[in-house]
């Protein structure tokens, strides 16, 4: 278990560094995308979801939701990325949507830092990942600087 600490400047500046967050979504997208056919479909970005249990759960206790709402839900949140209406979700509609959340999030920051315990281990995780490369980044410059 790791603690980062973050704030908005983090996240804008992974989401801006177009090669390391390119590969970080095609990384992610090409675990979501279980049958492997190069798209998305409604229940393999479900289970994604699912499995971050962020709708199921306000603040990590369990909150009543019928399946009919979880169910509308989901598949308000399908329609938002499959921005060609084409019913499955390329790679391209995935970047432009998870950029739109992490940019909100950012926003959301703003200057104030968090203090974040993430497992060492968690691959998917971007803010992890933005945590990751603003480290990597502060050491280049301070090893460059030597």
């Amino acid at each position: 278990m790791g603690v980062v600490i973050i704030d908005g400047s983090t996240v804008k500046n992974f989401v801006t560094d177009e090669e390391h967050f390119n590969k970080s979504m095609d990384e992610s997208f090409a675990a979501l995308d279980l049958n492997e056919d190069g798209v998305l479909c409604r229940s393999e970005l479900r289970k994604a979801f699912e499995s971050l249990r962020l709708i199921e759960s306000h603040f990590g206790v369990d909150v009543a939701t019928t399946p009919e709402e979880l169910n509308q839900l989901y598949d308000s949140i399908f329609d938002k990325f499959d921005l060609d209406g084409s019913n499955t979700i390329d790679p391209q509609e995935f970047k432009s949507e998870m950029k739109k959340i992490l940019l909100a999030i950012a926003d959301g920051l703003g200057s104030c830092p968090i203090q974040m315990a993430l497992e060492d281990d968690d691959r998917s995780n971007f803010l992890k990942k933005a945590a990751d490369l603003e480290a990597a980044k502060l050491v280049a410059n301070h090893g460059g600087g030597s």
